[in-house]
């Protein structure tokens, strides 16, 4: 049985229960929550699957603020736990005041890179998922304007938002893309309120498929699209159960399978640096019952064919994080 210690408050959250043996993995969520039902449950669920598969036990906490990540990496490293998987970009600094005071201790973190011998760093190429998710957009679309909501405004939401609009513009050269971010602070991860109010300005300027990556804050525009007749693009998990029949597709990050293999790895793991995208299975685009009615052949053919050349190279998506431009969209 997987044990779970959910620690609230600052204090609470850092007393680590005894008992638990020392090597026992653990993974601290980011903020807005273990179930929020995209980025961090979707590291739920690949440490929840190791838990299943081995019988194991691992540990976790829900940072309740910016100032528990260096706690909680000190913590867990002092208790025995290894490895330490931390869910986010945010914990790049932390992480790179700790590492090295730990070095029997290997730390993985997902969406940042930090040079340290014991540090496995994972990423993803999500402007190749976008990509594939834009394109079916634009296929689906009956405006000929599509939107992209994204949470804190960053240089890595700006590189889903870019690789969005470059496959809505290849599948539809005419297509109309809008795009909006929810903040500047790490509340805007966790505002389905503000998620709502900007997905209905988008439908005011004639959007009709939404994308969001914006964590928490995409349920509220999942939900928005669901209510006022449009289609949404889920993000991170599939979420496409949560308004059957509405939501066309979610682009997936395996962020579940980083977590997954950095448990299965263990002590002693295969540091440095780790891509994900289309070629290992890192980033693609879910297809279930939920939304099958609204995928025809031609859109998922289409889809498909771009995925391979992806795959093999002979299609290159720009990445906005590499020279921080969009050729194909204006922020």
């Amino acid at each position: 049985m997987t044990l779970m210690k959910k620690m609230m408050g600052a204090t609470a959250a850092l007393a680590l229960g005894a008992g638990a043996a020392l090597a026992d993995p653990a993974v601290i969520f980011d903020l807005g929550g273990k179930f929020d039902k995209s980025f961090n449950e979707a590291a739920f669920n690949g440490a929840q699957r190791w838990a299943d598969e081995t019988g194991g036990e691992f540990r976790e906490i829900e940072l309740q603020s910016e100032a528990q990540r260096e706690q909680a990496l000190r913590r867990f490293a002092e208790s025995g736990s290894n490895p330490v998987v931390m869910v986010g970009f945010a914990f790049g600094d932390a992480l790179g005041q700790v590492a090295a005071d730990y070095p029997d201790t290997d730390f993985v973190i997902i969406d940042m890179v930090v040079d340290q011998p014991n540090v496995r760093s994972v990423v993803f190429n999500e402007h190749e998922g976008s990509y594939l998710v834009g394109m079916m957009a634009a296929k689906a679309s009956e405006s000929g304007t599509v939107s992209f909501i994204g949470g804190m405004d960053i240089p890595l939401i700006r590189k889903f938002a870019c690789g969005y609009a470059q496959g809505a513009m290849a599948a539809n050269p005419d297509i109309k893309v809008i795009a909006n971010m929810t903040g500047t602070t790490p509340a805007a991860w966790n505002d389905p309120v503000k998620g709502s109010e900007l997905t209905k300005a988008q439908i005011s300027q004639g959007s009709d498929v939404v994308y969001a990556a914006a964590g928490g804050t995409g349920v509220g525009v999942l939900q928005t699209a669901a209510d006022e007749g449009i289609l949404s693009i889920g993000v991170d998990s599939n979420q496409n159960y949560l308004h059957p029949g509405k939501v066309l597709t979610s682009m997936m990050k395996r962020v579940d399978n980083a977590v997954y293999q950095a448990f299965k790895d263990g002590p002693g793991m295969e540091k440095g640096f780790n891509v994900m995208g289309i070629a290992n299975g890192g980033v693609g685009y879910a297809m279930d019952e939920f939304n099958a009615p609204l995928v025809s052949d031609d859109m998922k053919a289409a889809v498909d064919d771009a995925a391979a050349k992806i795959a093999d190279g002979s299609l290159a998506v720009h990445d906005y994080m590499s020279d921080d431009s969009c050729p194909a969209l204006s922020f």
